[in-house]
């Protein structure tokens, strides 16, 4: 039985079948939700393939092994992987800088890029390193999301205008061009891309499951074909090979993996962000599953690792197929195998079908996936909310359109740790007072009437204390006491939301200590919690200022103050310390 559970642990695909709640009405669903998501994929795929800057059949092949690998060890029901735009865009920014697009050199760098980031993936989720995606704040996320958004669009330029744009390496060195050169415009190249864009939205609006882009790519498909609409300047992708992808192991150099740790790194991160947040929102919305944040990311890296050897490129989670996967009634991860089927289908019987398809028209995928990834609303929000939080996502969004993708991010990060780290050393200390008839004690600066006692100053510390702030702390406290005249008998410390001390802190306390007793004031202790206690504890500092000085709430500490009063029971609870084994690091 333990063995059983093991497995499914580890492949949770399993679990479906195993307890026998896997009907014909459920795989029915699976099924319907499969072949939806597969009509929407292949447009797609064959679009973020060109956007990747590899050849279109690519991204087909990164619809086959890495969705039935997911299927397998993924721990979501709905999630939808494959060739998305962000990632795709990535992939473009870091590897044309080493080869050229389209190339076989840049195929190959692509594929060893998509094994890298499925190894560090594997590498972390062994490690249960899922936290580390939290170091990228969703400021940061939604600046670059944003911008990669915007370098996207113009990046369609060449194909929807129907004009060629020299490789630049910065965007507005792209759009510039295109405005001096809007003479040289192909109009039946605009007019398809454009009439496929109001026809995408159209039926997107109309039903969201309904596979507007696959309608768009036939019907322009065969007016290319039957109106030779690639003789008046209308881009076309030509051939597609046929057949199943096979085994090739890429080329991997030391020197190569190094040029290609950036953009490793911030798919890494960015890809699994997004999955996991997508996973988490159908989790939420569906609750009949548990994601598990580990489970995925070994899920997505196996995924990539197997697929790179089937020469699949890197793949993510998808927000609208995974939206529309749900919608049309996905119950598990055997509608992702469905679709997976449906490409394969396609590799063997439709790639002569491919040959006639505009540029235009995949370049128009493209925009309407992307348009709502630049997230004016958010911005709003973060600005009348959280100033800082608003500053980190502008800069984010402008550094990733100035310094390109990898910097972008880098920049963001960097950024949110600095006004972290900024905030963290200056962190909320208030002088408490007593609200009138009651036992309540707030902030005077929010409560100017309240009673404010010459015999005592209360302090509340709103942070853990260590070497970040530490100074800050003594220099606030000793502040706090010269400006009171005369000088308060007893220094009342509320440690309530002290939830950590280092061994800074610690020294910065036993210089406030002696600092009060040089004063003749008098160090009470309030509210300490038990980790703060364990650590006093075996410091010695708990002794030293004397376990009558800890009190549990403010009250009791008042009381002392002003009556003297001693409530032995209580000092006990209040300097009670765990005496078990503690781990390595405290």
């Amino acid at each position: 039985m333990d063995n059983v559970k093991a497995l499914h642990k580890i492949i949770p695909f399993f679990q479906f079948f195993s307890d026998k709640k896997y009907t014909k009405s459920t795989f029915s669903s699976d099924v319907v939700a499969g072949l939806t998501v597969g009509v929407i994929l292949i447009p797609q795929a064959i679009a973020y393939a060109l956007l990747m800057g590899v050849p279109p059949i690519y991204g087909l092949y990164a619809c086959l092994v890495p969705l039935v690998l997911y299927a397998f060890f993924g721990s979501s029901m709905q999630l939808s992987i494959g060739p998305v735009a962000v990632t795709a865009i990535l992939v473009m920014s870091s590897v044309s800088q080493l080869a050229e697009p389209f190339s076989a050199k840049f195929v190959e760098l692509a594929l060893f890029a998509s094994f890298l980031i499925g190894v560090l993936q594997i590498i972390m989720s062994i490690l249960r390193m899922g936290f580390l995606v939290n170091l990228i704040s969703q400021p940061v996320i939604s600046g670059f999301i944003s911008a990669a958004a915007i370098i996207i669009i113009v990046s369609q330029l060449e194909e929807s205008l129907g004009i060629g744009i020299p490789n630049f390496k910065y965007t507005h060195q792209t759009v510039w061009y295109s405005l001096r050169h809007l003479s040289e415009v192909n109009w039946i190249t605009i007019l398809i891309c454009v009439s496929s864009i109001i026809i995408i939205v159209a039926l997107k609006k109309w039903k969201r499951s309904f596979p507007g882009a696959l309608t768009v790519l036939v019907i322009s498909t065969l007016l290319t074909y039957f109106f030779k609409l690639n003789e008046n300047g209308v881009s076309i992708i030509k051939d597609v090979p046929s057949g199943l992808p096979s085994f090739n192991i890429p080329e991997m150099e030391y020197a190569t993996m190094m040029s290609l740790i950036p953009a490793v790194l911030t798919v890494t991160f960015i890809g699994y962000v997004g999955s996991i947040g997508i996973a988490k929102s159908m989790e939420m919305k569906n609750r009949d599953h548990v994601v598990r944040p580990n489970q995925e990311l070994f899920a997505l890296g196996i995924a990539k690792v197997i697929g790179a050897f089937f020469q699949a490129v890197p793949s993510s989670g998808s927000y609208s197929r995974t939206a529309i996967n749900d919608e049309a009634g996905a119950k598990t991860t055997v509608s992702s195998i469905i679709a997976a089927v449906l490409v394969l289908l396609s590799l063997l019987f439709l790639t002569s079908f491919f040959y006639y398809i505009p540029k235009a028209v995949l370049a128009a995928i493209i925009l309407v996936s992307v348009f709502g990834l630049i997230n004016f609303s958010e911005a709003k929000h973060l600005f009348e909310l959280r100033r800082r939080d608003f500053i980190v996502m502008i800069i984010t969004f402008f550094g990733t359109l100035i310094f390109g993708v990898e910097n972008g991010i880098f920049i963001g990060v960097i950024l949110s740790f600095v006004f972290l780290q900024y905030y963290s050393s200056r962190p909320h200390i208030a002088e408490l007072v007593n609200i009138p008839g009651t036992t309540y004690y707030r902030n005077i600066n929010r409560f100017p009437d309240a009673l404010q006692s010459t015999e005592y100053l209360i302090i509340r510390f709103d942070n853990q204390l260590y070497f970040g702030n530490a100074s800050f702390f003594k220099d606030t406290i000793q502040e706090y006491i010269t400006k009171r005249k005369p000088v308060p008998k007893f220094l009342i410390l509320d440690n309530t939301n002290m939830h950590d001390i280092d061994s800074t802190g610690l020294h910065v306390l036993e210089d406030i200590y002696q600092y009060t007793q040089g004063l003749g004031v008098q160090l009470l202790m309030v509210g300490t919690i038990g980790p703060v206690r364990d650590f006093l504890k075996r410091s010695g500092f708990t002794d030293r200022l004397g376990v009558s000085y800890y009190y549990l709430t403010i009250s009791d500490a008042v009381d002392y103050a002003e009556n003297r009063t001693i409530h032995e029971t209580k000092h006990e609870a209040a300097v009670q310390f765990n005496k078990k084994r503690r781990s390595f690091l405290e």
